[in-house]
């Protein structure tokens, strides 16, 4: 069973796009599961629209903003086989076929993305600035990990829940580093969704980061003491 984690907040006017790129590569036993982090436009009123018994929504009541609003997702999904997903993508047509078969072990796999407008004009492919390098140490200092290319197994799932809580570390980075430690890490240098930048984005995702020097030492450092804290704890 797939489920299929996506995070929504004032997603109007590109999630109905999203949906049916994804539902179309679901059998009918899996799910959709979409956590609301307070959407005051349509949103929601579009996602109903489906009257689907895949589709399965829940508001997030706790922390808010996109990291711990795909928590809120991931903690109700209970497939055996988890991807994630924003509200703005367009997912292309094998990218369940593709991904899936390489889920049968503990794996976290990550593919490459077409990088495009609002209107889905490709621009460029992720890897041109983003090319994943195996290992913990490489991406602690540099994650390449997109959330929106991810899937991984429920094994790994129970692994990372709950996320720290600690400087709002991303869910994709703690996801993508718990798995480099502990789990096999497969990527796949394919396309497999148009990844839509445009000027809503609620994650930073294809664009380049803003924070100081310290910051990112800090971060590192607490991602670093986060991550075997938990690898300790779980085994």
């Amino acid at each position: 069973m797939i489920s299929v984690c996506m995070a929504t907040f004032n997603g109007e006017k590109y999630i109905k796009e999203q949906i049916n790129s994804i539902l179309v590569q679901l059998d009918v036993d899996d799910e959709l599961i979409i956590s609301d982090d307070g959407s005051i436009d349509k949103t929601i009123e579009i996602i109903r629209v489906y009257d689907d018994r895949r589709i399965k929504v829940f508001e997030n009541t706790g922390i808010h903003g996109y990291t711990h609003n795909f928590e809120n997702a991931l903690k109700k999904a209970s497939g055996d086989y988890i991807f994630f997903s924003d509200q703005d993508d367009v997912w292309l047509p094998d990218k369940v076929k593709t991904m899936l078969p390489l889920l049968k072990n503990d794996n976290f796999v990550i593919s490459d993305a077409y990088i495009t407008n609002e209107k889905l004009e490709i621009k460029e492919r992720l890897s041109t600035w983003r090319k994943y390098k195996k290992g913990y140490f490489r991406n602690l200092h540099k994650s390449i990990y997109a959330g929106c290319t991810c899937a991984f197994t429920k094994t790994i799932k129970e692994y990372v829940l709950p996320f720290p809580s600690s400087l709002n570390i991303q869910h994709d980075t703690w996801i993508g580093l718990i798995s480099e430690l502990k789990f096999s890490v497969v990527y796949i240098d394919e396309p497999l969704i148009y990844f839509r930048r445009h000027d809503k984005n609620t994650s930073g995702a294809g664009a380049k980061s803003s924070k100081s020097v310290f910051f990112m030492l800090k971060y590192r450092t607490v991602l670093f003491i986060e991550t075997i804290k938990r690898i300790i704890i779980k085994k």
